[in-house]
């Protein structure tokens, strides 16, 4: 199957709750019920909202309520009806709403338009499934990075869905079908090229596919910040979203990279960022990676993500360009944005505020 889908991504915290229940259940129930085609639950290791509050797993004290990152897709007509039950809601933080192609079942030739000059693509599959007796998340990152893509990280979910039946991680057990979501950005033409192959090593196929645009890799300029590519038929209150991918033994200013650009987008007043932690990938022309038996220092992926309006993030760019001046994948789309709390508009649009 090939048709047009909605991706919507909630940002909020672990402490969130909403009618006395955390939020986090709350929302996979409602993708359960809904009987959402993907859905994953993943836990960020370092960020903070419009409240300015840092949340880290680096400090005992202030890792109790960590940042949570929520991702559903289905099909536009089952995920539109679920926007503005999920809207009203939200406790706090954001929910974008991105445009997206979903690929499920068999996957043949799949044309991509020459807009398409860079696209992200997204495989959700279980935490245990295997190809040829590898793990499938490992076996696909050498995949994709054989096919010449800018990079892939690889995200273990601790709650979701999959193909509509819920997928919750255990103290007590294997997890085998807990979801895993592997990210990667490429050249249309190359993507393209490695989706039959994909569709064939997968037992059950479900990717995403995102017009995106890169704008650094390794520190090379590639595109303008600009406002990002945009969306035919998206709101009239768009933010743009970048995605800073790294290692987490990326330094800057001998501290690592992710941790010091959290610092320095705080101090800058920004509205907000997340830095989520992968278990395994790549960037750029670097081997893939990940935390190794008996290693004595971590050296799996990480992404930090950033939403604001374009003028904020125009104003915050010197920040993240200085961050990223000899390492890291740099990636813009513009998207659509909601609020927990609208500021008086009259469809309950809310524009992001800078505290």
């Amino acid at each position: 199957m090939n048709e047009d889908c909605l991706k919507l991504t909630t940002y909020f915290g672990e402490g969130d709750r909403h009618n006395g229940q955390f939020f986090a259940d709350e929302l996979i129930d409602l993708y359960e019920r809904h009987a959402f085609h993907t859905s994953i639950l993943l836990r960020g290791t370092e960020g903070f909202g419009s409240k300015h509050r840092l949340q880290t797993q680096r400090l005992l004290s202030l890792s109790e309520d960590l940042p949570l990152v929520a991702i559903g897709v289905d099909s536009r007509r089952r995920v539109e009806p679920v926007i503005d039950e999920l809207r009203q809601r939200l406790p706090g933080g954001l929910l974008t709403v991105e445009r997206s192609r979903m690929l499920t079942g068999r996957i043949g030739v799949v044309e991509l338009s020459d807009q398409h000059d860079v696209t992200k693509l997204t495989i959700y599959c279980g935490r245990n499934e295997r190809i040829y007796g590898r793990p499938a998340a490992i076996a696909i990152v050498d995949m994709l990075q054989r096919h010449d893509m800018a990079g892939a990280t690889v995200f273990l979910g601790v709650d979701g869905t999959s193909h509509g039946q819920r997928r919750r991680a255990r103290f007590f057990g294997r997890n085998a079908n807990v979801p895993l979501m592997i990210v990667s950005v490429g050249a249309g033409a190359a993507i393209a090229e490695a989706l039959p192959k994909l569709g064939s090593l997968l037992e059950r196929p479900l990717l995403t596919l995102e017009l995106v645009r890169v704008l650094k890799r390794d520190g090379a300029q590639i595109a303008e910040l600009g406002h990002g590519p945009a969306q035919k038929d998206s709101a009239p209150e768009l933010c743009q979203k970048l995605m800073i991918f790294a290692s987490e033994q990326s330094r800057l200013d001998g501290h690592p990279l992710y941790v010091e650009l959290i610092r320095r987008l705080r101090g800058a007043n920004a509205a907000g960022a997340t830095t989520l932690r992968g278990i395994w990938g790549y960037h750029g022309d670097h081997a893939p990676h990940g935390d190794r038996l008996l290693s004595l220092r971590r050296h799996v992926p990480v992404v930090t993500v950033i939403i604001d309006q374009p003028r904020e993030i125009q104003r915050l760019w010197p920040i993240i360009d200085e961050a990223t001046a000899t390492t890291g994948l740099v990636t813009s789309q513009l998207v659509p944005v909601y609020r927990a709390v609208a500021d008086g508009n009259a469809d309950g649009r809310s524009r992001l505020r800078v505290h």
